[in-house]
């Protein structure tokens, strides 16, 4: 009888520890799926920061002016317009 209660003794031992262990192991799976979950969220948030970033730089750059290159506003009714600017550019135009 004395080997039968130590052969339950090790069964019943082996069956707790098998349960502990398997919530100590599913309860380190759900961390790293929250931690997984919280960097997936992290990274989407991030791109959508660089895209808002990049639409607002292309919403408030200045538009392309007529003259190319030497920024120069050609239009009128910018409010940036420099009259004496245009008149020096149209004026250098005519002389080439």
């Amino acid at each position: 009888m004395a080997s039968s209660q130590s052969v339950n003794v090790l069964r019943y031992s082996a069956l707790v520890t098998g349960l502990i262990y398997g919530l100590y192991h599913q309860s380190s799976l759900n961390t790293q799926a929250k931690h997984a979950e919280i960097d997936r969220e992290y990274k989407r948030k991030e791109s959508l920061i660089e895209q808002a970033k990049t639409e607002w730089k292309k919403k408030t750059m200045p538009p392309e002016t007529k003259s190319g290159s030497t920024g120069i506003i050609t239009d009128p009714e910018d409010s940036r317009f420099d009259l004496e600017a245009y008149l020096k550019l149209k004026a250098g135009d005519t002389a080439k």
